[in-house]
């Protein structure tokens, strides 16, 4: 996500950063270089301008070009003003008033609203909601049977819509049926086209004035740049949206899109889509991701993944035998399947600071191919191989490496790496009671 951008950017800071002193001719030389830069990264061209503007006022004044780092204060200036492009601060969902809450989410065909209202359901619910799904999108037959089967996934109640009602008639009968399973709040999946047109407004219109609704969230495809942010402002001026969510966000190595929604339309960007799992959704924190676009990296995400998902019993015991230095193969392979739950290694060090960026770590980054040939390596050994690796001699070798399907320099190198691992390991924090607070003092430390 905002790679490209990240990329450019850094370039250019790297630039001033070498300089000592900084003049106003450096500082607008490279303003020039950050407009080329984002404009390339398809934001809108106003939004470009105006931010630039900000920018320069702030970056060229006297307070900075005669300051001992300026490089460091104009990077400041920059995260700054980029947080404020985006809306300063965080904005959830507004479920406040009687139950039901409604959420409508609206937007064209294909842009993942089905799979969006599904994920905002298990949000809702990590919130100590219980949600309630309901299908209207009667002109794609397969929609109503794909929410069905998400809500399943989720263990969350749906409504038992069919072809033949109306948008506006179910909606209207899933506020009485919310409140008979005892959900709080609505999030209703409705109709898209391949364009905007009078009848789809018309429809949305319609479960608009039915339902009352709290919230409608305009969900757009992040890659499709400055058209999801005309989307967004032609839905707008239809229904005045709420605020919006923007998926397929991994795949958007220019992020335009999340940088422009807010200063064109002046609704918040909510959520971020960042994958087809239904775990694979975040709120967008301006402030956040305005670090990870300067590659500052975005370490509280990072530890809330970990507190989100990690096993803290499982965490505790690891730590506890690690203390006492009795790290085994077991436990190498229990916390390798904890760190897949916070997700790929590659993203993980895109969330450290500088870490991402530095060529040795990227090229040490394991495909996920050889996860699964790590795991089929130990799961190929004994019980005591496993609590005592340094038992494994050439005979034992060859055996676990046909067993797993993987070669005898294959099981060398993860006995090796075992190792390595283990010595680090109680290094960083055998002694710490909290896997969570030596994940933090870790990533302090690099």
């Amino acid at each position: 996500m905002f790679e490209r951008l990240t990329d450019k950017l850094s370039q250019v800071f790297e630039k001033i950063t070498g300089h000592g002193k900084l003049t106003e001719k450096d500082i607008n030389l490279a303003l020039k270089e950050v407009r080329l830069a984002l404009l390339e990264a398809d934001v809108n061209y106003k939004v470009v301008k105006d931010f630039l503007i900000a920018v320069g006022q702030r970056a060229t004044g006297q307070e900075i070009l005669k300051s001992l780092t300026p490089a460091q204060q104009v990077i400041k200036v920059v995260y700054d003003e980029l947080t404020q492009l985006m809306g300063g601060t965080h904005v959830g969902l507004n479920l406040t008033g009687p139950p039901p809450r409604v959420v409508m989410l609206v937007g064209l065909q294909g842009s993942g609203k089905t799979t969006t209202a599904a994920k905002l359901a298990a949000y809702v619910k990590k919130q100590n909601h219980v949600p309630y799904l309901v299908p209207a999108d009667v002109a794609r037959p397969a929609a109503i049977d794909q929410l069905t089967r998400l809500a399943e996934e989720i263990a969350c109640p749906v409504y038992p819509s069919t072809t033949g009602q109306r948008p506006a008639e179910i909606a209207a009968k899933s506020l009485v049926a919310a409140g008979s399973v005892g959900s709080d709040v609505i999030i209703i999946d409705t109709a898209g086209r391949l364009t905007i047109d009078q009848a789809l407004m018309t429809e949305l219109i319609e479960i608009k004035k039915v339902t009352s609704c709290q919230e409608i969230l305009l969900v757009a495809d992040g890659m499709t740049g400055q058209e999801a942010v005309r989307v967004a402002h032609d839905f707008d001026q239809a229904l005045n949206l709420s605020g919006a969510i923007l998926t397929k966000m991994e795949g958007d190595a220019r992020g335009g899109a999340a940088m422009s929604i807010l200063a064109v339309t002046k609704k918040p960007l909510k959520f971020m889509g960042l994958g087809e799992k239904i775990s694979a959704f975040e709120p967008f924190h301006p402030e956040r991701v305005a670090s990870v676009i300067l590659g500052m990296g975005d370490v509280l995400s990072l530890i809330e993944k970990a507190q989100e998902v990690v096993d803290q019993e499982e965490s505790a015991r690891l730590l506890s035998v690690l203390s006492k230095g009795e790290f085994t193969l077991d436990d190498f392979k229990k916390q390798m399947i904890q760190l897949k739950k916070i997700g790929t290694v590659e993203s993980i060090l895109s969330m450290i600071p500088g870490l991402g960026r530095l060529k040795k770590f990227q090229e040490a980054i394991p495909d996920p191919k050889e996860m699964v040939q790590i795991e089929a390596i130990i799961d190929s050994m004994t019980t005591k191989e496993r609590f005592r690796p340094q038992i494994i001699d050439a005979s034992r070798r060859r055996r676990i490496a046909q067993g797993s399907g993987t070669t005898t320099q294959d099981v060398n190198l993860l006995i090796r790496n075992f190792g390595l691992a283990k010595k680090f390991m109680a290094q960083a924090g055998g002694k710490r009671g909290d896997l969570i607070q030596n994940l933090t003092s870790m990533l302090k430390r690099i």
